[in-house]
């Protein structure tokens, strides 16, 4: 994880507004998001893994998943998923409830190997044009 500056940083807004200006550049909200916090993820790159640009939040009125819910934004950082190709050679049959073949439909896919992963230095021009892009699009 490599941490960037931006002036985005504890600027709130309504997570709506944010998703309607972030969305069409590009950035999704994370599947992790939690009631009090979550991240805008843009992906930059699949090679190797999945480098992201991670743009936190947390609420500060409200909850995730509400209407109105204000949030306030935290540091930029870039992360890199570093993942194992193919199926995953683990599966939990949910300790019995299921036969293997049932519970892989369900849970096929590997987890990542290192969430992690050294970030490649030829990822920092396109972050730094992104957190450019971020600032210009929520604050000017």
């Amino acid at each position: 994880m490599i941490e960037l500056q931006s002036t985005v940083e504890n600027k709130e807004f309504k997570l709506k507004d944010l998703e309607d200006k972030l969305k069409p550049l590009g950035y999704t909200i994370g599947g992790g998001w939690e009631y009090d916090h979550g991240y805008f993820d843009y992906k930059i790159d699949e090679d190797a893994g999945y480098t992201f640009l991670r743009l936190p939040f947390k609420a500060t009125d409200g909850e995730i998943g509400e209407r109105g819910v204000v949030v306030q934004l935290g540091k930029p950082f870039l992360i890199n998923h570093k993942i194992n190709q193919g199926l995953d050679n683990h599966v939990n049959p949910f300790n019995g409830l299921m036969d293997m073949n049932a519970a892989s439909f369900v849970n096929q896919f590997s987890e990542p190997v290192d969430k992690d992963a050294t970030i490649d230095q030829k990822y920092m021009p396109i972050a730094k044009s992104l957190i450019q892009e971020l600032e210009m699009t929520l604050l000017y």
